[in-house]
This record gives C-alpha cells, structure tokens and sequence, in this order.
C-alpha cells in the first residue's frame, strides 16, 4: 500500500501523516526539528516486505498545525500517544532522529502506553546535554550582556541597522528559522538533559549515527550506548546528521538487519 499526504484532525490541530506499505508490523518515525515527513521518504523506500511505515509532521513541523502554547518534549510525547490511538495503531517500532529521539526516550522510560513499543531505532538522536566549556560559558555571558544592552529603546533608535543585523545572527539556524512559539519549545528540549532516562529503556535499541554528525556527535551516540541496557551502535562511514540522505544504501542495509525477525541491535 503506497498512500500520498493525509490530514487528520486531533485536539484541534491538523496533522499531516502518510501511511505506506502493508503487513502486521509497523514503523513509525519521529523526525528531527526542523524537517517534514518528506524528508524521510527514503527510508520507506528500504523497508523489507511486510513492514508498513508511518511518517508525520509533529505539531508546529512541516505542515502540521502549531500547538497552541509552547510544549516541552514530554507534551509532545503525550501527543503522539494520542496520535496512534486516533490512527489505531497497537504496536510499533518507532524510529526517532534528532529531537524525534528525544520524544522516544521520554516515551520509552513510561510505565506504560497506549500501545507496545516493540523496538527503538535512534539515528543521530538529541538528548544528551554536555557540560559547557569555559569558551562557551564566556561566549553566553557576552551575548547576555549584548541582549540586555541592545534591548534599550535609544541604542536601537541609535544604531537600528546594527542592532537588528545582531539579532539575526543569534542562535542556531533552527532557533533563526523557528517562530516565537517554536523557538520557546526548542529552548526547552535542548536544555533538557535525558541521559537519567537512558537506563529504564528496556527495548532492544539500535543506535545509526554519521562518523562526522557535528550537531550530535559520535560521542553522544557512545555514551548513549553504554547506558542504555540493550543497544548497539552502527556508524554510517561519510554521514552527517542525516545519514539515511548522506548514505541510503548503507543505512537501509543497517535498518533491514535490525528490523527481520531476531535482528538484534
């Protein structure tokens, strides 16, 4: 079964999904900040037979509806359990990149669900919180100090072109790309450090990362892997962040062995 865009209308807010392939089992992707469901077109693409994929725009992503005040990741958690229950999905293996990982680890240490959560794929998943480093400690207070300095009424009257053009240059390219309400939602996942989480996954888990991933790097897949309780890390030579676009073959032979029957991470 191979299906376009659909909408589907839950506490108010349209979401855009796509159901494709056909058989008892079900993959479910939870994408990265700033994405949509197309983006991850390509993993349906290698899926083995009798396997169906679901791909969704979360809240406030791609063209899903943005929620109506600022959620953290365990709203979004709450969300997507509300989600499967409307789509009627019982059982699942979910597959988070990026924040999408974050919203699984959050789900996966519940004492229970709406449905069962059969396996987790992590790819190059959020989640970890590193300590700042004295460079990155300095750099904050400076920018703290900017803030409060250009938020003055006669500087900007001042200088309007210099403040604004500072402005625009602050934060990530998704903190940039974000609206007001997305942006108060990213501030509060990427604060939020989850490795206190990674011991109550009891899920066999399948860690794919990019060797050169500079936004979740190698590093955070290592230590995910020696704490959580049942994982097994497979780096994608030549990837970045996004190792399913960066290396489709690779990454689609990595996610076929872990998907037949006894694959283990």
């Amino acid at each position: 079964m191979t299906a376009s865009p659909a909408t589907l209308e839950l506490d108010g807010l349209r979401i855009r999904y796509k159901l494709s392939g056909d058989g008892p089992s079900t993959l479910v992707v939870l994408q990265g900040w700033g994405t949509n469901l197309a983006v991850y077109d390509s993993i349906a693409a290698a899926l083995p037979p009798g396997c169906r994929f679901l791909q969704f725009d979360l809240p406030g992503f791609g063209a899903s509806d943005e929620p109506r005040e600022p959620w953290n990741v365990d709203a979004y958690a709450d969300f997507f359990c509300r989600f499967m229950q409307a789509l009627g999905i019982a059982n699942a293996t979910l597959l988070g990149h990026s924040y999408g990982g974050r919203v699984i680890l959050k789900l996966a240490s519940r004492d229970a669900l709406p449905f069962r959560l059969d396996r987790i794929v992590l790819v190059d998943s959020a989640g970890i919180v590193n300590p700042k480093s004295a460079r990155l400690r300095l750099k904050i207070r400076w920018y703290k100090c900017l803030k409060r300095l250009f938020s003055i009424p006669v500087v900007h009257a001042l200088f309007p072109e210099l403040v604004d053009d500072w402005k625009s240059r602050q934060g990530s390219a998704d903190y940039r790309n974000a609206t007001p309400l997305m942006r108060q939602c990213l501030v509060m996942a990427v604060n939020e450090d989850l490795r206190h989480l990674l011991p109550r996954v009891k899920q066999d888990t399948l860690l794919v990362w990019g060797e050169n991933d500079t936004a979740t790097p190698l590093s955070d897949a290592r230590l995910m892997e020696s704490w959580l309780p049942n994982a097994g890390l497979a780096v994608v030579k030549g990837a970045g962040h996004y190792p399913f676009l960066d290396q489709p073959a690779v990454f689609g032979s990595i996610l076929r062995a872990f998907l037949e029957p006894g694959g283990a991470p």
